[in-house]
């Protein structure tokens, strides 16, 4: 079980505010840089397009953006657990699906906010937009106006229209119930199911589950007022009464009694471990509501060790997480250009869902959530951030949808689509994430050198309210309490660890440990107490010498350079030590890392080969297959110069290493990092495009880093000081609080 990550108001509000306000934003996806551009773009260029859509119509998913766009759309009459706030409150809800569509299955998305509570004017501003759009994602509208909007939209719309509130939960639900069965030895059709909550996610959890095989007569689904049974008045509408049972049990109480299956979309506390312990044999408890279960699986478990127990929430095992579907269900939907999504591409992606959940899970995903991931009872639905979600469920849905009838344009060739899914994944965000829940796993304790910074400790505060283990802050408590009252979290000062030279007991041995390194250069007793007392990056590193932590973060206020010389008074961290620096270049679904970018000015062939070898533990530490390219403004010996002839030597010297790692070089960085040019060397010894770029000198590494930086807008994480015997991890003074945060997760991970 993984600790629940907490988030204070003030650190939600700023996410929304920073670095300009709201989640999205829209980018041109072709060139707009010169004048043919324009005329292309837009007139007379345009006027072509314009007249082949006129004759064809079905051109609009090749010559515009219709294919890969989905509206998601809202009235606000449901936000949340929040209730009708409106639409305007619902636009950072909108904002957060439309990003979760970009992030998890590359869909375009963007986010409409309808100011009506009235259906039918819903439905006709919907419909009226539908020419824009590939697929429609109706969100937080209550019921029962969510079916009636639902229902006319799809009868007379010919995109895909889906409210997610109700068939995401569904989908999930259906996925991890298949598991549950399989594990517990039972059939659908067979099992007695209660359902509890008869609203919108309620009501299509049931029909979702009887279109897969569940009998009627074996299905009861109880509201607020208890069991809907034929011949009730009270509170009925025609969706709930089309589940209306024949039985005699009145209460929830009575109709858990030998029930197989319970499936909870209601609110906390509803169910009782008396209730559990009614339940039949090896029963199944999906307690789905939010933020709090009907039940927690340590109190049901505490009275049905045989339960299998799943809920809304990460920190639990089983989550089901709309996220694993909606996603999916669209990207494939899309792909076939489906008139909609029926009850078969549903079941189809529960089917898949379950299907990967059974398959043996890759080490990087296992190693990305810290604990073994194996199919049972606390594994029956895949992580959401598995790799194979974008390659597996949607082909299953685009199936499904040929199938049935509903795909304008069948995919004829699949294996050749499930390789254009696979491009479509964002590694750097699943690195980004698996080294979260790494870290988490770790619980490391964590020294932010410069509490004298606001960024620092409110990193530092992200930090510990992640869950990811102890923030100590070397700083002044006075100083960091006005920082903190000065961002409205005066409270967070008691969350934090915060020590500085008045505070630790043993001040004169770290003074004495450090003369005994610096008493031959140049350094007296008191020069030695000064730096211990007064040097916030060398008495970090003491502290870490000492083991009051496991790892540094430092380098936000001072120059790299600076802080490494400081860091050398306490560590090993000189070209001569094997210290190498290494950033990481995060840009459009790409990872790359560039070396060395802080410790060799000018490294030779054998310097060059250590760098390598060094780059590729980063790699591997980060989840990557290093491939190594010696980057220079020749190729293979061509041009022929003195400059370039050192990286074709480090080569040779890798060559008597024996290394476990794909490399080359020497070569330019296009050849290095472009598949296509890299083919024109059929004899390079690199499989595909290199990851880690190893370049002649650290002025070129610089160069190179900041132009990624400053003209294409790259996240540059690093650099990360390796080789080294303690976790220190440098920033830069331009770090932001993520970057800092970063670079204490890495730190937590052991990269480098």
């Amino acid at each position: 079980m993984t600790q629940k990550t907490r988030i204070t108001d003030q650190e939600a509000l700023a996410y929304h505010l920073s670095p300009s306000p709201g989640k999205l934003e829209v980018r041109a996806s072709t060139a707009m840089t010169t004048q043919r551009d324009l005329s292309l773009a837009y007139s007379p260029g345009v006027a072509v397009p314009v007249q082949a859509i006129a004759d064809d119509p079905s051109l609009a998913y090749d010559y515009t953006t219709k294919g890969n766009m989905v509206a998601v759309i809202s009235n606000g009459s449901a936000i949340l657990g929040l209730g009708n706030l409106g639409p305007l409150a619902s636009k950072p809800v909108m904002e957060g699906k439309a990003v979760l569509f970009k992030r998890f299955a590359d869909v375009n998305s963007i986010d409409l906010e309808l100011d009506t509570q009235d259906p039918d004017e819903f439905i006709s501003a919907v419909k009226l937009m539908g020419p824009s759009f590939g697929g429609i994602n109706l969100e937080d509208i209550k019921a029962p106006e969510c079916f009636i909007i639902e229902q006319r939209l799809k009868e007379e719309m010919d995109i895909p229209v889906f409210h997610d509130d109700q068939h995401g939960t569904a989908v999930i639900c259906a996925a991890g119930l298949i598991n549950a069965l399989k594990i517990s030895g039972k059939r659908i059709e067979d099992c007695k199911i209660v359902l509890n909550g008869a609203g919108a996610a309620g009501i299509a959890c049931i029909e979702l589950i009887k279109a897969m095989g569940a009998r009627h007569d074996n299905c009861i689904v109880c509201d607020t007022k208890g069991v809907i049974w034929q011949g009730r008045t009270e509170g009925m509408n025609q969706w709930k009464s089309a589940h209306a049972a024949v039985t005699e049990d009145r209460s929830l109480e009575d109709a858990m009694r030998g029930a197989d299956v319970f499936l909870g979309v209601s609110v906390k506390g509803a169910v009782t471990a008396e209730m559990v312990a009614s339940m039949a044999d090896n029963p199944v408890i999906f307690a789905m509501a939010n933020p709090d279960p009907e039940i927690t699986p340590e109190e049901a478990n505490a009275v049905r060790e045989d339960a299998i127990v799943a809920t809304g929430r990460s920190d639990y095992p089983n989550q089901v997480n709309n996220v694993l579907g909606f996603p999916y269900l669209f990207r494939g939907a899309l792909d076939i250009h489906a008139r909609a999504i029926n009850d078969e591409m549903k079941i189809a992606c529960a089917n898949a869902l379950a299907e990967l959940a059974r398959q043996d899970v890759p080490d990087e995903v296992a190693m990305a959530y810290g604990r073994k991931l194996q199919f049972g009872p606390d594994y029956i639905i895949p992580t959401p951030f598995d790799p194979r979600l974008i390659h597996v469920i949607p082909p299953a849905v685009a199936k499904a949808g040929m199938d049935t009838g509903v795909a304008r344009r069948p995919i004829i060739d699949m294996e050749a689509y499930e390789l254009t899914l696979k491009a479509r994944l964002d590694p750097t965000a699943s690195i980004l994430d698996g080294l979260f829940n790494r870290a988490k796993d770790a619980q490391a304790r964590m020294i932010f050198a410069e509490g004298d910074d606001e960024r620092v400790v409110r990193a530092a505060l992200a930090y510990q309210r992640s869950g990811l283990g102890e923030a100590i802050v070397v700083g002044r408590r006075d100083e960091i309490a006005i920082m903190l009252e000065e961002a409205g979290q005066e409270e967070a000062i008691d969350a934090l660890t915060i020590v500085n030279a008045g505070t630790v007991d043993n001040l004169q041995e770290m003074a004495d440990y450090l003369y005994q390194r610096l008493q031959r250069k140049g350094y007296d007793q008191r020069d030695c107490y000064r730096l211990a007392s007064r040097d916030r990056h060398v008495f970090s590193s003491l502290l870490l010498a000492h083991d009051y932590g496991d790892g540094v973060v430092t380098g936000a206020t001072r120059k790299a350079a600076q802080v490494l010389a400081n860091i050398n008074h306490v560590f090993d961290a000189t070209a001569a030590d094997g210290a190498v620096g290494i950033s990481a270049i995060l840009h459009n679904g790409r990872l790359v890392l560039i070396a060395d970018t802080l410790v060799h000015e000018w490294p030779e062939r054998e310097d060059l080969a250590s760098i390598a070898e060094r780059a590729a533990d980063v790699a591997r530490g980060l989840g990557i297959e290093p491939r190594v390219a010696f980057c220079s403004f020749s190729n293979f010996g061509y041009p022929v110069s003195e400059r370039a002839e050192k990286m074709h030597h480090a080569v040779e010297a890798l060559d008597a290493r024996d290394v476990d790692f794909e490399y080359d070089g020497e070569m330019t960085v296009d050849v290095a990092l472009n598949a296509e040019v890299l083919s024109s060397y059929p004899f390079c010894r690199l499989s595909g495009p290199a990851n880690i770029l190893v370049v002649p000198a650290r002025h070129s590494a610089s160069i190179s880093v900041k132009m990624m930086q400053e003209l294409a807008g790259a996240t540059v994480i690093g650099p990360i000081l390796t080789g080294i015997d303690r976790q220190v991890k440098l920033c830069s003074t331009t770090s932001t609080v993520s970057d800092i945060l970063h670079m204490a997760v890495m730190a937590a991970c052991r990269v480098g």
